[in-house]
């Protein structure tokens, strides 16, 4: 490793669904309240037939407003945190590792479950919602950037791009394919499930993780292989 890339600031940008917990909480919530028509909505979206902002925006769609109530609740108790994850935090904050969470879910259960971490509320990016209509509409705060055109709702590669790789070692946590084309620009990958998936069939290189430790582990086989 080069002076130059040592100086570098160490960043991770972390997926939540199926990342930091260990179920995908989107598809959980819709299974659960089981509105009409909803499978047809998700298989189309994960055969990428609808993009992940269509086809979230529509699954919720599907919901009444006035079950706000039974839907956070819901979106909430139904979390389970991976094991490891705060003492991830803390390592990041004793190694002077920036931590960010990059999430494809929804304001009103990322920001309860998260609130439990020091993590600040700047470096959470997710989804919105509002309950003021007749349906749940989600909303999109974090758009695409002229570079990306998957519109991906909450898009990932974009903030990475906020953080230039001259400035930068860029890392992402990830287990879906949505975390893929993060992935591609990112100096280091930890993957699990589809991600691993797909970093093999493309040839990227990546480090597999169960758990959070697994990947302190990592890290701190890193620190010793380049001091």
């Amino acid at each position: 490793m080069t002076k130059s890339e040592t100086s570098k600031k160490r960043i991770v940008f972390c997926d939540f669904d199926g990342t930091i917990t260990i179920n995908d909480n989107i598809i959980a919530i819709i299974k659960h309240f089981n509105p009409e028509g909803w499978e047809s909505i998700a298989e189309r979206t994960i055969s990428t037939e609808l993009s992940i902002k269509e086809g979230v925006g529509a699954l919720f769609r599907l919901l009444p407003a006035s079950m706000k109530e039974e839907v956070v609740s819901f979106g909430i108790n139904n979390v389970r945190i991976r094991d490891g994850f705060a003492e991830f935090i803390a390592y990041c904050k004793e190694q002077n590792i920036d931590f960010y969470v990059t999430s494809g879910g929804i304001d009103f259960f990322v920001y309860p479950v998260l609130s439990q971490f020091d993590i600040p509320l700047d470096h959470i990016y997710c989804n919105g919602s509002d309950f003021s209509g007749e349906r749940i509409e989600i909303l999109w705060p974090h758009p695409c950037d002229g570079h990306c055109t998957n519109k991906c709702g909450m898009c990932k590669t974009t903030i990475m791009r906020q953080f230039p790789t001259d400035d930068y070692e860029r890392i992402i946590i990830g287990d879906s394919v949505t975390d893929f084309e993060g992935a591609k620009l990112a100096d280091t990958v930890y993957s699990r499930s589809h991600l691993t998936t797909k970093c093999k069939e493309l040839g990227l290189p990546h480090t597999e993780f169960n758990t959070f430790h697994d990947i302190i582990a990592a890290m701190n086989e890193e620190r010793k292989s380049s001091s």
